[in-house]
Formats: C-alpha cells, sequence, structure tokens
C-alpha cells in the first residue's frame, strides 16, 4: 500500500537546510524540484549519455550507458521512496546525480585516473560528483557550480553510507565550507537511491549479458532469484520463447528487489521509528537495505557476473586499451597542459603547485566522454609520435 502522504521521517523541502549561496523560493517548485532540474540540464549530465556502464559506448547502441542507468535507477528509487512515504523528488534528484563523477569507461577509466592520481591526492567518483555540481557546472551568474540545498549534496556524499577515514580531497574541500556531517548517515532518500542503483546494475548487467552473448538464458537460470522467475513464466506462459521469454522473466527478478527492500526497509523503520529525518542519520546502521537472505542470493548474482561478464575476455580486452588511453593522457597534459582547450587554461596559469596542477588534469580527463577520450588520445598520440619522427631526423 503506497502512503498517502510523506512519512514523518521524510525531507521536507520547507525545512530543506538551505543552499550555500541564499536564494529566493520558488512560486511553483519546491527546493528539491529545483535540484532535479538543475541536475537534468547539467553538462555532465547530458556527457552521461556518452560514458560507459560496462560496454563501452561504440560497441554497440543497444547496451545502457551512464545516462540509461542514471534514469532507471532514479525509476526505481522513485517507486520505492513513494511506497515508504519518503520525498520522491530529492531521491530522484540524487539518483540522477549519483554517477556524475565518473570518468570515461566505467569504472576501468576511474582506475586508471586512481593510478595517475595517487601522488596527488587520488581520485575517486563519488567525490567528484560533489566537485562538479559545486565548483566545475560553470553556468549561472553568482556561482560556480549548481548550488544544490545541503540535503542533495550530503545525500550524494553519503549515500553508500557515512564518510570516515580518509576523505577525499574532493570531498574535502567542499566539507570545508559547508559542513554535511560526513559522520552520519545521510536521510532515508539517499539511502534509498544506493540501493536502487544495486537493484538497477545487478538487473540491466543480467540483461546486457545476455544480448552480448556473454552467457544465455539457461546459464543465468541456476542463478538464485533468476531461476524462479523464469520458471514462473514458463508455468504462466508455456509457449513464450525468446526475448520476449527473457524480458518476463528479468522484469520478474526486478520486482523481487524492490518488493524485498521495501518489506525490509519497513520492517526497519518500524524497529527504530524515527520521530524525524534528524533520528535516521543519527542511527547506527542504515534504515534502508535488502534482506539477509536476499543479500547473499545478491552476492551469487554479482559473482556470476564478475566472473562472466566484468571479467570476460572481450571486456578484458577492452579494459588494456582504454586503461593505456588514460595512461597516455595524464601524463601528456601534465607535460604540456597547453594542450588543453582555452576556456581551461586560466586555471593552468593559476595552478600553485603540481598537484592543483594534476586536479586541474583529473577535472579535464574525467570530464570526457569515451569517444572524445579516443578520439583525442588518437590525435595527440600521433602528433607526439609525429613530432618524435621529426626530431630523430639529421639536422
Amino acid at each position: 500500500m503506497i502512503p498517502a502522504k510523506n512519512a514523518i521521517y521524510a525531507s521536507d523541502p520547507a525545512r530543506a537546510r538551505g543552499r550555500l549561496y541564499p536564494e529566493s523560493t520558488s512560486t511553483f517548485r519546491s527546493a528539491f524540484q529545483r535540484d532535479r532540474d538543475r541536475i537534468i540540464h547539467a553538462s555532465a549530465f547530458r556527457r552521461l549519455q556518452h560514458k560507459t556502464q560496462v560496454f563501452v559506448v561504440h560497441e554497440g547502441d543497444y547496451f545502457r550507458t551512464r545516462l540509461t542507468h542514471s534514469i532507471e535507477v532514479a525509476q526505481v528509487a522513485r517507486t520505492i521512496a513513494g511506497a515508504l512515504g519518503l520525498n520522491s523528488e530529492l531521491t530522484e534528484a540524487i539518483a540522477l546525480a549519483h554517477d556524475l563523477g565518473h570518468t570515461p569507461f566505467g569504472h576501468t577509466g576511474e582506475d586508471a585516473l586512481a593510478e595517475m592520481m595517487q601522488p596527488f591526492g587520488g581520485f575517486d567518483h563519488n567525490a567528484q560528483a560533489i566537485r562538479i555540481v559545486t565548483r566545475l557546472e560553470r553556468h549561472y551568474a553568482e556561482w560556480d557550480g549548481l548550488n544544490l540545498t545541503w540535503e542533495t549534496l550530503e545525500g550524494l556524499a553519503k549515500h553508500n553510507g557515512p564518510v570516515t577515514g580518509d576523505i577525499p580531497y574532493a570531498l574535502a574541500e567542499y566539507n570545508a565550507r559547508h559542513d554535511l556531517e560526513l559522520g552520519t548517515y545521510a536521510g532515508a532518500e539517499a539511502q534509498v537511491a544506493a540501493l536502487a542503483d544495486d537493484i538497477a546494475y545487478n538487473n540491466h548487467d543480467l540483461h546486457d549479458g545476455l544480448h552480448a552473448g556473454l552467457f544465455t538464458d539457461a546459464e543465468i537460470s541456476d542463478l538464485p532469484i533468476v531461476g524462479d522467475c523464469y520458471r514462473a513464466v514458463d508455468a504462466a506462459y508455456p509457449e513464450l520463447v525468446g526475448s520476449r521469454r527473457r524480458h518476463e522473466a528479468l522484469r520478474r527478478v526486478f520486482g523481487v528487489m524492490v518488493k524485498d527492500v521495501i518489506d525490509e526497509s519497513r520492517r526497519r523503520l518500524a524497529e527504530l521509528n524515527p520521530s524525524d529525518v534528524a533520528a535516521i542519520r543519527q542511527a547506527d546502521r542504515a534504515v534502508i537495505r535488502f534482506s539477509g537472505p536476499l543479500w547473499t542470493d545478491l552476492q551469487e548474482i554479482r559473482a556470476f557476473l564478475f566472473s562472466r561478464m566484468y571479467r570476460a575476455p572481450s571486456v578484458v580486452k577492452m579494459r588494456r586499451r582504454v586503461t593505456g588511453v588514460i595512461r597516455d593522457l595524464f601524463p601528456l597534459y601534465m607535460e604540456c597542459p597547453s594542450l588543453l582547450p582555452g576556456d581551461w587554461q586560466a586555471e593552468v596559469k593559476e595552478a600553485a603547485d603540481e598537484t592543483a596542477l594534476a586536479r586541474h588534469v583529473a577535472d579535464y580527463i574525467s570530464g570526457m566522454t569515451d569517444r572524445f577520450a579516443l578520439k583525442a588520445h588518437e590525435r595527440l598520440i600521433a602528433a607526439a609520435a609525429k613530432e618524435g619522427s621529426a626530431s630523430d631526423k639529421p639536422v
């Protein structure tokens, strides 16, 4: 049963904790709706269309990209938030923005850039999302970034739980100006966005892996949850075959995961009995979770995807190629920052030291789309090779 109104522990836009730069309120949109709209109109959000989820974009236009993944996460998140009486607009804003900080080539690109950035404070895509929405998006007259509400920024920073230990520089830099209370849990809306991310990628990676021919329907029918869903479809539609059978089965897998999160989260919320959103932040554990049995099943599904998809020979071959692209581009821009576009040159000149330059270069590379990075690599490496060849000629 869907609640008729938001619960007492839902985030209330009328009581939002403000923005770094004060603004007048909108007459027809809540603070969280404005956050969502600003995210959708952000340049970084559009670039997700051409960034890898698992398969590099040019490998086929069927597969999920970071943009379609983010839209699927937002759809799942809104469903769960509505069922739990949470604020759907805040949940959607966090879900849509959660992957803004991803590099080209997905986690492979992030690993390569983190390796290059290790001497300069490292690189983390979650922290980079904060850097994007608070600094790198530059469209407004009065501030850099999107000037999002504290609640949305908190959700981006902490949707995976409290941030403790060594805080990534991109997050620490902003947190020093606008305290996001990193040591506590985020509100329930951000926790929903995190679980919606898990639900979306576990489901659509099965679908994309099947389409790519990395495994078969028969093979995933041995997996928990998935096998039961295929059998339910076969019982209801014994003549159904091919892509329709697959779709009917996997949409049921989706439903099983969503229902489990709603049921388990309702149980945890009833146990905690929070009087407001602050009680959720101060709790000693997350309130939005999978049940123990389903989480165990998901680990088995995840292990299957890891061995049969993320480490499939064709995927590993592409991983090697794109890792080389990042490893080539980073030192090239560090040695020749004049290769950066003109609108990036002002900050290059202001870079106080090598670390500042490296972070500037990382901002530029992480913002690239897959195809832009590949084209930049092809053009710049070819030019470097040509220049080297010319310098080898006798005088």
